[in-house]
């Protein structure tokens, strides 16, 4: 006898996938997902691959990937090697977006850390509210790609 797959309505594979059904719903209009199938009450059902499928999902958004490369990585086979290959330059682009990245991160330290230290609580005003407002009045933003306009990875 054939087991039926355990089907579950959406607010189920959010909760076993940790995938709000807000993500569910939009991962299905990005294509990430394929439509959850329809009870005749228009209820969407999701099967064990689906919620799988989210898993993975979630997994590689927790590592700040992109939905593109997320499609990409759920289109690969795991048994082609020119499917490793694409898996492997995907994730080296990927590293490559995270090492610039943590630069950025780095460079904002080094600011806010010298921000910081230009007030020690003891004059009679603060200094760094004295600089924030001078760097306001001078439309000075700090230095990093995310300020001048570049767009985010995510």
């Amino acid at each position: 006898m054939n087991a039926t797959p355990a089907m579950h309505r959406i607010g189920s594979a959010a909760r076993l996938s940790g995938v709000s059904a807000a993500n569910i719903r939009y991962y299905e209009k990005e294509g990430l997902l394929p439509p959850g199938l329809r009870m005749d009450n228009s209820y969407r059902l999701y099967g064990p691959d689906d919620v799988h499928r989210l898993r993975f999902i979630r997994l590689c958004r927790a590592m700040d990937m992109s939905l593109q490369e997320v499609r990409t990585l759920l289109a690969l086979d795991l048994t082609r090697k020119a499917d490793c290959e694409a898996a492997r330059d995907t994730l080296d682009e990927h590293l490559a977006h995270v090492r610039s990245r943590l630069a950025e991160l780095q460079a904002l330290e080094s600011d806010l850390m010298a921000l910081r230290n230009r007030c020690d609580g003891s004059d009679g005003h603060c200094r760094i509210i004295e600089a924030l407002h001078a760097r306001a009045d001078a439309g000075a933003l700090p230095s990093t790609p995310a300020a001048a306009g570049v767009r985010r990875h995510v």
